[in-house]
């Protein structure tokens, strides 16, 4: 009895007073709580849907991203009775494959106001119905409905608060993206789109990781990655544009939600150049604020302070240890080592002011960019990688590039070995790029607010102070006479100091995992053995050149060429196939299975994640078009986008409630093979070739 007892109990204190039970979905508990235990004549509360989600499975919000369908409510009201619009809390994101979407998972309140009109007569209890539709989604989506209804009693004055909902919905209230006087504007740049916004809510704020959130699903490409750049009253995102910017068109209005550190807030941006701060390469600053009063001279001071403390910097490091392993090859020698510091401090300075020059000219381009910005390309990042992979290998004894390293104290002065050192002061400033000293911030900020000629100064000393330390110790005999004289130890150090190398390739590879995604990350692995593959030939082909092996010239074509093909493996376009497809009903299946033909049927949905995964990664490859066409296939498609009783009955008899649902019938007759929820192309080519010998 007394577990019965506490069974009741518990039942009875999760129904509050005002509240229906929950309408229990398959996955989603939905139901109608309140603020408060009714309402006055004329009054306003709060009332909630709310949502328990299943752990693995989640629900959308007002703009779902790239596929998925939001919550939906439709009232049935007692004349006078008003209800607002949902109060949505700020989304988090769904990434699943190539796409992004926008929703909730665990619980999830979405309040209202509820409004009873001021002829409502207390003592009267009002019940207010409403049909819930919502899509619940994992691997498959499953479109739910509910019926729900909540009770509420009219009161003659204020009615008390629910004690249970009232602090959960004011929380809600409190998540929500709230109006913060903010200043938005936009600029379409070819296919990306620069979101300035600033305002007092942004100031000193920390920024990192803000994402926006746009209303409509068409202005912005949601599976690309915002880039950021902060300043001094707010920030820049660079978006890629979506269909809404195609044709050189443009929305009037880009308004969404902002949203970092916990916090989110309502934007509504406007064509327009970016408001004054809302980036480091801004206006200038306004009177007062930091670094605004720098001068040039202080500015040139704080350069060359940063670019000294610049090589101390972890990305900087290994670069600078297989740069010193060079030195230690000439064992004193202080004509060649002052030629490769004089050389490496050209290739410092020289990239200093080059990727100076480019920010300045994308800057007046209008593009939102900053400091490190060859580094928020993907491209560049994995090029990158490739290039410290491969001097790793190098140092590692796999193939050799010049002369080797024992060697090298005999010809440090030739003109390949004072281009690899003006290489490798370039190499070293573009991986120096990310990384930003202490002094560095204020010069560059100052810099990029100022003429070309002041910027260019300022980076001018920049590129003097990185490369100052490497060239004084190139001109100190007496560091040049404690360095040990060339030996075999040296072929030992080589090889330990291709391990920073590794790191630092590790490091990049890391850098295009957060920008673009486990598909070019597969890409750039792929791109790597490769090139270790290339470098394994050449070294082959080096230690046979002495017996008949391969001229120097053919080795460099076959490395060449293999390069090339790296290239292709690693960007190759996003090609896909278009299978011609045919509407799905019963009749057309039997009729096709009655001429003997293999049947593929795709029970899918636009709202459903899983299938439009599927559908870029497996079914639109050239490898399921072949096989298709090779065997004939009739492919039907069951669009449940628009729910069809048809295609419900199907999906139930299947034992399924949602999409995505894929049958291949054979070509013999039989039971359809159903394929997994999640496809690849291998999947479908294997159940195609299969049913054509059922």
């Amino acid at each position: 009895m007394r577990f019965w007892a506490s069974v009741i109990l518990a039942l009875m204190m999760a129904l509050p007073a005002a509240a229906q039970a929950p309408g229990a979905t398959r996955h989603v508990a939905a139901e109608l709580v309140a603020d408060h235990q009714g309402l006055a004549p004329g009054g306003t509360i709060h009332v909630a849907l709310r949502q328990q989600i299943q752990k693995g499975w989640h629900t959308y919000w007002r703009n779902s991203g790239d596929s998925g369908e939001p919550t939906r409510i439709k009232w049935t009201l007692p004349a006078g009775w008003q209800v607002g619009e949902f109060t949505w809390p700020a989304p988090q994101r769904i990434p699943v494959g190539p796409l992004m979407n926008y929703g909730y998972e665990g619980e999830v309140l979405l309040p209202m106001a509820v409004t009873a009109p001021a002829t409502a007569r207390p003592g009267d209890k009002v019940t207010l119905h409403a049909a819930v539709s919502l899509l619940v989604c994992a691997e498959v989506c499953i479109p739910e409905d509910d019926a729900l209804s909540i009770t509420l009693p009219v009161t003659a004055g204020p009615a008390p608060v629910d004690s249970k909902w009232a602090g959960p919905i004011a929380h809600a209230f409190a998540a929500a993206p709230q109006p913060a006087g903010l200043t938005a504007t936009f600029q379409p740049h070819g296919p990306s789109v620069a979101l300035a916004i600033t305002g007092a809510a942004l100031k000193g704020a920390d920024l990192a990781g803000a994402y926006f959130y746009p209303f409509d699903a068409t202005v912005i490409d949601h599976a690309k990655p915002q880039a950021i750049e902060g300043g001094k009253q707010g920030l820049t995102l660079t978006l890629t544009s979506g269909y809404a910017f195609q044709g050189g068109k443009a929305p009037p209005t880009l308004a969404g939600v902002l949203a970092f550190g916990g916090k989110a807030y309502e934007v509504a941006a406007t064509a327009g150049a970016p408001p004054p701060g809302a980036s480091g390469l801004g206006p200038p600053a306004a009177k007062g604020a930091p670094g605004a009063d720098l001068g040039l001279a202080a500015a040139a001071l704080f350069a060359f302070l940063g670019g000294l403390i610049l090589n101390l910097m972890p990305c900087v490091f290994p670069i600078l240890a297989m740069k010193a392993a060079s030195l230690a090859g000439h064992g004193g020698e202080s004509m060649a080592a002052r030629r490769q510091g004089l050389a490496f401090g050209a290739g410092s300075i020289a990239t200093f002011l080059a990727l100076a020059g480019g920010l300045i000219a994308l800057k007046a381009a209008g593009s939102a960019v900053g400091w490190g910005f060859q580094l928020q390309s993907p491209p560049v990042v994995a090029v990158l990688a490739l290039l410290m992979l491969a001097v790793a290998l190098n140092l590692s004894g796999l193939f050799e590039v010049g002369t080797s390293l024992q060697g090298a104290g005999s010809g440090l002065a030739n003109k390949s070995g004072l281009a690899g050192a003006f290489f490798t002061g370039a190499l070293a400033v573009v991986v120096a790029a990310p990384c930003t000293a202490p002094f560095m911030g204020p010069a560059l900020g100052w810099a990029l607010t100022q003429t070309p000629a002041a910027a260019l100064t300022v980076f001018l000393f920049l590129g003097l102070g990185f490369a100052a330390p490497f060239v004084l110790v190139a001109y100190a005999p007496g560091v040049l006479s404690r360095l040990p004289r060339p030996g075999p130890w040296m072929e030992t150090f080589r090889k330990a100091l291709a391990f920073p190398m590794y790191a630092a390739a590790a490091w990049l590879t890391w850098v295009l995992a957060q920008q673009a995604g486990p598909e070019d990350l597969a890409k750039l692995f792929t791109a790597a053995i490769l090139v270790a593959l290339a470098g394994w030939l050449l070294g082959l082909r080096q230690r046979r050149a002495a017996t008949g092996g391969l001229t120097t010239v053919t080795e460099m074509i076959v490395f060449m060429l293999v390069v090339l093909s790296v290239t292709a493996v690693a960007w190759p376009e996003n090609k896909v196939a278009e299978l011609s497809t045919e509407p799905y009903s019963p009749a057309r299946v039997a009729e096709l299975r009655a001429e003997g033909r293999p049947v593929f049927v795709n029970y899918t949905a636009a709202w459903c994640v899983s299938c439009q995964v599927n559908d870029r990664v497996a079914l639109s490859t050239h490898a399921v078009a072949q096989a298709f066409a090779r065997h004939k296939v009739a492919y039907l498609k069951a669009d449940w986008t628009k729910r069809d009783a048809t295609i419900a009955a199907e999906l139930a008899s299947h034992g399924r409630a949602g999409v995505p649902l894929y049958l291949m019938y054979g070509t013999h007759g039989g039971e359809a093979a159903i394929l997994p929820s999640i496809l690849t192309p291998d999947i479908v080519v294997k159940a195609v070739e299969a049913a054509d010998k059922s």
